[in-house]
C-alpha cells in the first residue's frame, strides 16, 4: 500500500501519468470511492482523482445516519427499507463496527400532531420487522419514558412516543477509511487534482488532463473507461465532454446546525414536521446535530452554505419538540450544508424526488453516475461496477474477480477493547486519558494504535489539541502522513472533530498549518 503524502505527490503524479488504467474515476466522494474500492477488489487497474479533499463536499455533509429510512414506509416502499436495513446491519456488524454505532430514536406524538399513536406504533413495529427484529421491536412508550431518554423534550401535549433503532457514524472518518480500503486493494488515488480537460482517442474519452492544485503541475491519465462521479458537479464535467449536453440532475440543499448539548441524551429525536417530512435532533460527538432542510438549489455547488433562512427553519422545526434552552443561537458551534444529487432534471419538488442512482453514457463514451446514499454505498459501488463491466465490448475486460460479499474497512476491532489497551498504555507506552482513548478507538478502530505510537518518538503529540476536546496532535501528524490531508480544513473539519466542536481557534489553525507546511496552500 502506498499512501500519498504531501512530499510524495510528485512520485504519485509520475505513477498516475505512466500507468494505463482500466478505469479512471473522477470524483472522490463516497460514490466514486465505492466504485473505486469495488473495482480494485475485482482486480482492475483503477485510479481515482478528486478536485478537492476526499469527501470534502456532499459526502461529509450528511445527517451522519446509517438507517433503513423510516419515512419510506409512508410511500409503501417496503422493499427499499428492507434493503437499507440489510446494508445498515452489515456495516454495523461486519464492515465497520468500529465506526458505525447503534442509536435509539424517539418519535414524539403530540395532541393535534400529524401522526397518531396507533399509526406510529404500527409503523415502528413494521420498520423493525423489515430488519428481521435484529435490533429488537419498535414500540410505543409513555411521555415520562420519552423524557428520560431526551431530557430537553417538550412534554406539554405529549400523548406518547414511538421508539425504533438505527445507527450513526462520523461520515468523514468512514469516507477516509473507505479510501484507505480502496488503496489497500490496489487503487491509486490523488486528491486536489482538478480535471482541466478530457483525453480522447478516435472520438472516445480515454482519460483526463489534470492540474495538481498543490503546486500547479499538469499531468494526464489514460484509461480504457472514464467514470464521472463528481456529485453536484456531474453536469459540469458532462459539458466538458459535450458542450451541448442537457442537464441531467437537480440539486437539493440540506443544511444542518451543531449545538452544544445541555444534557446527556440516551436517544435521538425524530420530529414529524408534517405528514411526510421529519427533522432530526441527534446526539453526535458530544454535541447536538439538528436538521435537515430539503430545498431546490441552483447556484454554484462550491458556494453552498446555510443561510439565515435555513438556520431559522431548522431551529423552528426542532422547536416543535425541544425546549428553548437547548436551541439558543449562542450555542451553535458549527453549521454546514451539502447537496443531494437527484437524477432527472425538470419540474416538481425536490423533497418528493426519488433518491436513486442512475448511470448514463455521454456522446463520446464517458460514463456518468449520479445519486446514491451513505447507507447503501457499498451496494451501489457493486451495482455501478457490474453495469460498467457489462457494457458492450466489455471495456473493463471479460470478467470480474470474485470477492467476498463482506470486506471490512481498515481498523476493524472492538472499540471497547482498543480503548482499554490505549488507557493502559499497552501500545504507545504511556496511558491515554479515558475520553481520548474512547474517541480514538471509535474513530480509527485498531488504527488508533498506529496513531498513538507516534507519541513514543514525540511525547508532545500526545497532548490535546484543545483542552475542550478529545483530539490529540498525533492525529494531525497521522492525517498529514497517512490520510492525504493537505489543508487546515482537511484536518480540523474532516480528520478530527475540532471544527464541529467550535475549537478550531486561529491559534490552533496556525499550529496545524505549521505542521502541514507547504501542503497547506490549496
Amino acid at each position: 500500500m502506498t499512501i500519498t503524502t504531501a512530499g510524495a505527490r510528485g512520485q504519485a503524479l509520475a505513477d498516475l501519468s505512466g500507468t494505463a488504467y482500466d478505469l479512471l474515476v473522477i470524483g472522490g466522494g463516497i460514490l466514486g470511492t465505492a466504485v473505486t474500492w469495488r473495482a480494485a477488489q475485482s482486480g482492475f487497474r483503477v485510479a481515482m482523482v478528486e478536485a478537492g479533499d476526499f469527501a470534502g463536499a456532499t459526502s461529509s455533509a450528511s445527517t451522519k445516519l446509517v438507517h433503513g429510512g423510516l419515512r419510506y414506509l409512508q410511500t409503501g416502499n417496503f422493499r427499499l427499507v428492507a434493503e437499507n436495513h440489510r446494508e445498515r446491519r452489515a456495516l454495523a456488524g461486519m464492515v465497520a463496527p468500529h465506526l458505525v454505532k447503534p442509536l435509539s430514536f424517539v418519535v414524539p406524538i403530540y395532541r393535534g400532531g400529524p401522526h397518531g399513536a396507533a399509526k406510529l406504533g404500527a409503523g415502528v413495529f413494521l420498520y423493525s420487522a423489515l430488519s428481521a427484529f435484529g435490533d429488537g421491536a419498535g414500540q410505543l412508550i409513555t411521555p415520562r419514558q420519552a423524557a428520560e431518554r431526551v431530557p430537553a423534550l417538550v412534554t406539554d401535549g405529549l400523548r406518547a412516543a414511538a421508539v425504533y433503532q438505527d445507527h450513526q457514524m462520523n461520515d468523514s472518518r468512514v469516507a477516509i477509511m473507505s479510501v484507505q480500503a480502496a488503496v489497500r486493494a490496489g487503487a491509486d488515488v490523488l486528491n486536489y487534482a482538478e480535471v482541466v480537460g478530457l483525453r480522447t482517442t478516435r472520438g472516445r474519452v480515454t482519460g483526463a488532463e489534470l492540474r495538481d492544485r498543490a503546486d500547479g503541475t499538469e499531468f494526464g491519465i489514460s484509461a480504457r473507461l472514464v467514470l464521472n462521479a463528481t456529485g453536484p458537479w456531474v453536469d459540469q464535467l458532462r459539458k466538458m465532454e459535450d458542450p451541448g449536453a442537457s442537464p441531467s440532475v437537480r440539486l437539493s440543499k440540506g443544511a444542518h446546525l451543531v449545538l452544544r448539548q445541555a444534557d446527556p441524551w440516551r436517544a435521538a429525536l425524530t420530529i414529524p414536521v408534517d405528514k411526510y417530512r421529519v427533522s432530526f435532533a441527534i446526539p453526535w460527538e458530544g454535541h447536538l446535530l439538528l436538521g435537515t432542510t430539503d430545498d431546490l438549489y441552483d447556484g454554484d455547488p462550491a458556494d453552498v452554505r446555510p443561510t439565515e433562512a435555513d438556520i431559522a427553519q431548522i431551529l423552528d422545526e426542532a422547536g416543535h419538540a425541544l425546549s428553548g434552552y437547548q436551541l439558543r443561537r449562542e450555542d451553535i458551534t458549527y453549521m454546514f450544508a451539502g447537496l443531494r444529487v437527484l437524477p432527472g432534471a425538470g419540474p416538481g419538488g425536490v423533497a418528493e424526488a426519488k433518491r436513486e442512482t442512475v448511470i448514463s453514457q455521454g456522446r463520446h463514451g464517458m460514463l456518468s453516475v449520479a445519486g446514491g446514499k451513505w447507507t447503501t454505498y457499498r451496494h451501489i459501488g457493486k451495482v455501478v461496477l457490474d453495469a460498467l463491466a457489462a457494457l458492450p465490448g466489455h471495456p473493463l475486460g471479460d470478467s470480474l474477480t470474485a470477492i467476498p460479499r463482506i470486506v471490512p474497512l481498515p481498523g476493524i476491532a472492538s472499540p471497547e477493547a482498543v480503548a482499554h489497551r490505549l488507557e493502559h498504555g499497552q501500545e504507545q507506552g504511556t496511558p491515554i486519558e479515558p475520553d481520548v482513548a474512547r474517541h480514538l478507538a471509535s474513530h480509527y478502530g485498531s488504527i488508533a494504535f498506529d496513531v498513538t505510537r507516534l507519541i513514543r518518538d514525540d511525547p508532545a503529540l500526545g497532548q490535546r489539541i484543545h483542552p475542550g476536546g478529545p483530539d490529540i496532535w498525533a492525529q494531525v501528524a497521522y492525517a498529514r502522513d497517512q490520510e492525504w490531508a493537505l489543508t487546515v480544513d482537511d484536518i480540523a473539519r474532516r480528520r478530527t472533530t475540532l471544527t464541529i466542536r467550535g475549537l478550531d481557534t486561529p491559534e490552533i489553525r496556525d499550529s496545524i498549518c505549521a505542521i502541514l507546511g507547504e501542503a497547506a496552500r490549496p
